[in-house]
């Protein structure tokens, strides 16, 4: 079967989720308006690495619980069968597991309001996976950012790691999704998705939505060690990264370490000055303030006074998260729950649009 010139088509433009205060968010300027929103579906995913990081919280979560109260539904999906695309050891894999969900309701995923699951739970994504990879050409999973990167680094990728897209589509498109939450390096597999509802729907008769990209505006949190890169779960300096789990003195000693300058005035300029610039961001989002309100904050303080102001905001808004998390990872039961009863709203969702998939390829 061709497929069709993907290169001139024209693309849905994303929404700008604009962070103003941890309470609200933004849609390029606006809320998002009540007519758009009562008939969306938001989706998104987030592997099961274990506790996250304070970069995660603020680039991806926050923005998570806020749209559970814009959209009339709401799909989040902790995606364990894109793990697997690197080694992992089965039974740290299953704590991660737990530990992502205990950290997603810590964080304010409420499963009266949303859909959590467990993505390997729903088999429905990887029959529809293997439906889009019969749709997709070897040419356009090769040219997507995550082949190129982690291919490059480990000399030669996996086959499941060539086609992570194709199922990242099928997660998104199997519950017939239009709006997904993604960072701007995530954009190109989002377009892999509108590509194939597209094909799809040409190939089949229309049936998907294009998906539209929800962007958020938080800059990426950057690494307490090197502000030359954002701050990772694999970074091997352990004062690079601060977890949702970090005790009040740890977060204190990794703020106190970071690395900033010889400048004891604190500005934000992220090109001349990337550590202290770092520092503000942090501040901004967590009290919930803009950056210029954040720096007037810092008046009359050196970095090294600013530093204690930044370590007290980290500790005011994470040690609820902590406590939290601690309380459900003593509740192992209760975890596995959660997850049961998503797994099955998720399949009452995907199994009618399965379906209907496989009536329109011929195989019922």
């Amino acid at each position: 079967m061709a497929l069709p010139i993907m290169g001139s088509v024209k693309r849905l433009s994303p929404i700008i989720l604009k962070h103003r205060s941890p309470r609200r968010l933004l849609c390029a300027g606006q809320c998002v308006e009540n007519k758009e929103a009562s008939r969306g579906r938001v989706f998104s995913g987030i592997q099961p690495t274990g506790v996250p990081h304070l970069g995660n919280y603020l680039g991806t979560l926050e923005s998570w619980v806020s749209l559970q109260g814009q959209y009339r539904s709401v799909v989040y999906s902790i995606v364990d069968l894109h793990s697997i695309t690197q080694p992992q050891d089965p039974a740290r894999l299953r704590v991660n597991i737990l530990d992502m969900a205990a950290s997603l309701l810590a964080c304010g995923i409420d499963p009266e309001r949303s859909v959590l699951f467990q993505q390997s739970q729903v088999s429905e994504h990887a029959e529809l996976s293997w439906i889009f990879g019969c749709l997709t050409s070897m040419p356009r999973l090769r040219h997507l950012p995550q082949w190129k990167m982690k291919s490059k680094q480990k000399s030669e990728g996996s086959v499941g790691l060539y086609t992570y897209p194709v199922l990242q589509a099928a997660d998104i498109l199997l519950y017939k999704s239009t709006h997904v939450p993604v960072g701007e390096d995530q954009v190109q597999h989002l377009e892999l998705a509108q590509d194939l509802a597209r094909i799809f729907n040409n190939t089949y008769g229309d049936f998907f939505p294009e998906p539209r990209a929800l962007l958020s505006s938080m800059r990426k949190v950057k690494s307490l060690r090197d502000p030359s890169s954002k701050m990772s779960k694999s970074d091997p300096q352990t004062m690079a990264t601060v977890y949702l789990t970090d005790s009040p003195d740890d977060v204190s000693l990794k703020i106190r370490r970071a690395v900033t300058d010889f400048i004891s005035e604190v500005t934000f300029d992220p090109e001349a000055r990337p550590g202290v610039s770092n520092l503000v961001l942090l501040h901004a989002a967590l009290a919930g303030c803009t950056v210029e309100e954040a720096v007037g904050q810092a008046r009359g303080l050196d970095t090294g006074k600013y530093k204690q102001l930044v370590a007290e905001a980290v500790v005011q808004r994470l040690t609820p998260i902590r406590e939290e998390i601690d309380r459900l990872r003593g509740d192992r039961g209760h975890l596995e729950r959660v997850l049961a009863d998503g797994a099955d709203r998720a399949r009452e969702l995907a199994a009618p649009v399965l379906k209907e998939v496989r009536h329109r390829v011929g195989f019922s």
